[in-house]
């Protein structure tokens, strides 16, 4: 039986809240960076986490950190600046970083973790609250096979699959590549759903056309609960995370030298709509941006 981690987390958001508690259910020991941003936390402590006020105090006598946070800023203000993870870490403590962020930042917070004698992956994460909860996100890890497996049975607490997609940077660009698909199609869909209610489609059929032919998948799913019946539970994602999403990845995208027209039109729509204000809006909301109709009240 493979002892128990001992982990320190920072990110208790609508996706960190389940990977915590999967991991104390797991047995493992957990200690938590205080944050305004966190679910509430009151089923972890009863679970026997505990919280800390500095990173220093996260971080003692932990074999493993784990990063839920937003993005590449965040994450960079988390491991590099002054008092940051670098300054803390005991040799060969592992940093798995769980958050969306640019790839080109990855290898520079790579580095200096390294040369502080710590090991990093990067091990960003796909589906929702919904699976974060239940235990069964997907991973993409970049970095050394030998470091990946000597935490798989942590990750396994969380995940319902684990891909090693390559080296340092590989998890952080699959990751793009996988969102710029998803909040491609959310986009894509959301305009023809306000083409739709414009022109006086009935929905539901609308919905049945799609999922049986070429708009079945994952993201017709999360969104037809609002299409149909104005419910954001199934997709909390917001306007302004698909932002995010996107300029990373066109980010990554121009940096190759490649023709990302596509993915600049898509990302441009969501500016537009975090512009206008709806940023803090979950994903479906965009069909009334796009329709100039009111949102549901969505809390």
């Amino acid at each position: 039986m493979t002892a128990p981690f001992r982990v320190g987390f920072v990110g208790v958001g609508l996706m960190g809240h389940g990977i915590a508690r999967n991991l104390l259910e797991a047995e493992h020991t957990l200690s938590f960076l205080d944050h305004p941003g966190n679910q509430p936390t009151e089923d972890l402590r009863a679970l026997g986490a505990d919280s800390q006020t500095t990173l220093a105090d996260m971080v003692r006598d932990k074999n493993v950190v784990l990063l839920c946070v937003t993005g590449t800023p965040e994450v960079e203000a988390v491991t590099l600046a002054d008092g940051g993870l670098v300054d803390h870490l005991a040799p060969d403590t592992i940093v798995v970083d769980c958050s969306t962020a640019q790839p080109d930042s990855t290898l520079k917070v790579a580095a200096r973790i390294k040369a502080a004698g710590a090991h990093y992956l990067d091990a960003p994460m796909t589906r929702t609250p919904k699976e974060a909860e239940a235990g069964k996100l997907n991973l993409m890890l970049g970095g050394e096979t030998a470091v990946l497996d000597q935490i798989r049975p942590l990750l396994a607490a969380f995940a319902e699959n684990i891909y090693h997609v390559g080296p340092t940077g590989s998890g952080h660009r699959m990751k793009l590549l996988h969102n710029f698909v998803s909040i491609g199609f959310t986009g894509l869909l959301a305009e023809a759903t306000a083409c739709a209610q414009r022109s006086g489609v009935d929905l539901e059929r609308f919905v049945q056309v799609l999922d049986s032919g070429g708009g079945h998948g994952v993201v017709l799913d999360r969104l037809t609960p609002y299409i149909l019946a104005r419910d954001c539970g199934a997709f909390r994602f917001s306007i302004s995370n698909c932002h995010k999403d996107l300029s990373y990845y066109t980010h990554m995208a121009d940096g190759m030298g490649l023709a990302s027209i596509g993915a600049h039109a898509l990302e441009q729509v969501f500016a537009l709509a975090k512009a206008d204000g709806a940023g803090a809006q979950p994903a479906p909301t965009l069909i009334d941006w796009l329709s100039g109709t009111d949102p549901a009240d969505v809390g």
